[in-house]
């Protein structure tokens, strides 16, 4: 997506940065980091060998808030608040954009009463605003505004920074999945198989109905022709005897003498 495609080279960017500074001045680049409008991925520069001089120092709460934009939401930055350097307010706006992305990865639809508690917004249309001036306006997330439903429908959602053990549970997840498709696939090519084979036997037992009708066709025009030829030859029979009656009747006719009066 373009919004990765864009975070890329400000990654990039700071990930140079933070190997060619020390001690106090990497603050200054934390805070430049989690400020900026277009950064929403930090492990790369958490990474940084040089960051970790900042532990066990008085400055140690930034590579903590670091961490926080790393991987946390507003909820867990209120919950620490005493613990981690004061927020400027283009810092505010970053973590409550992530902190949008962290509920999109869990629900696709996100109730307006949930994101207005998370993100400590006032009111349903200082919420709109949020989710499409910070939000969708900058690419982060698209997704649709259902005011009837009182939530918005998430569509795309940019991923944020792996926390410890979630690829382990993304993998496993995977080999999950991969098994459940190859079963499904397995399953179909059965059914297909199954459905091909009785295409086939329904084929045959057409043909073979087939056959049996043109042979019953076949007998009983057989049979018909037969008792029309046996009916025919009966008909001439009696036609026969008939004559011969006639014959006979008139032949006594000849011989009868005729009575005079």
């Amino acid at each position: 997506m373009e919004i990765e495609q864009k975070q890329a080279q400000i990654i990039d960017y700071f990930v140079k940065q933070a190997s060619n500074l020390n001690g106090s001045t990497l603050v200054s680049l934390v805070v430049e980091a989690t400020s900026h409008p277009s950064l929403f991925a930090f492990s790369e520069i958490l990474s940084v060998p040089n960051l970790l001089q900042l532990q066990g120092t008085e400055n140690s709460a930034y590579i903590d808030l670091l961490r926080l934009f790393a991987h946390g939401t507003w909820t867990d930055y209120k919950s620490n608040a005493v613990l981690l350097p004061k927020l400027l307010p283009e810092q505010v706006v970053k973590l409550k954009q992530l902190s949008v992305l962290t509920l999109a990865e869990m629900n696709k639809v996100l109730p307006y009463d949930q994101l207005q508690k998370e993100l400590e917004v006032a009111n349903v249309r200082e919420l709109e605003d949020f989710l499409i001036n910070e939000c969708m306006h900058v690419g982060i997330v698209k997704g649709k505004l259902n005011q009837l439903r009182r939530c918005f429908e998430v569509q795309f959602a940019a991923g944020r920074d792996l926390r410890q053990g979630q690829l382990e549970n993304m993998t496993q997840s995977l080999t999950n999945w991969l098994a459940t498709s190859d079963n499904l696939l397995s399953t179909i090519q059965e059914k297909i198989k199954w459905a091909e084979t009785m295409g086939e036997l329904d084929k045959n037992h057409k043909k073979e109905v087939k056959y049996h009708l043109q042979d019953a066709k076949k007998a009983l025009n057989s049979k018909a022709s037969n008792l029309l030829r046996m009916n025919m030859d009966y008909f001439f029979e009696l036609d026969g005897e008939t004559d011969c009656e006639e014959d006979l009747i008139r032949s006594k006719r000849k011989r009868s003498p005729k009575n005079y009066i």
